[in-house]
């Protein structure tokens, strides 16, 4: 017997088919996003670290750099099974896994934005942001639509 919501058609979400491919590809596009930064933090940490984004002019630490590499690549595969089941429930924990390290590091870089050079600090803080509001703006679309009462 076939789960509901477990294939993209039964998937009902506001606005759509359009919205579940938006959803797809918004997924996807953190999922890549995630492992591209995960696999460069984890196999060449160095080069990562190196960053002004990531190093803000702080001691080098191999452990925290591959460890953050190895989160990523965590969350990456969290947001990739959302994309390819479009699971309504593989979704949301992949989206929410995302944002519970998305919003405190922004919130986290907010805090250390003095360590930046005056110019690196808006395209980092914007970068940050668009991280929180993508995976929040696709919960909105992945909740289902609002009845309306007759």
């Amino acid at each position: 017997m076939k789960e509901s919501g477990t294939d993209l058609a039964d998937l009902v979400v506001r606005g759509g088919t359009r919205t579940r491919g938006w959803l797809r590809a918004g997924q996807a596009f953190l999922a890549v996003a995630q492992l591209g930064v995960g696999c460069w933090a984890l196999l060449f940490p160095h080069s990562f670290f190196a960053v002004p984004w990531v190093g803000m002019g702080m001691a080098y630490n191999v452990h925290l750099v591959t460890d953050y590499g190895a989160m990523s690549l965590a969350t990456a595969v969290a947001l990739g099974a959302g994309a390819l089941t479009m699971e309504r429930t593989a979704i949301r924990t992949g989206l929410v896994v995302y944002l519970v390290f998305a919003v405190p590091h922004l919130a986290i870089h907010i805090r250390l934005v003095h360590h930046l050079a005056p110019g690196d600090r808006a395209p980092l803080l914007a970068a940050l942001t668009v991280a929180v509001l993508i995976p929040t703006v696709l919960l909105w679309l992945l909740s289902p639509p609002a009845r309306v009462r007759r």
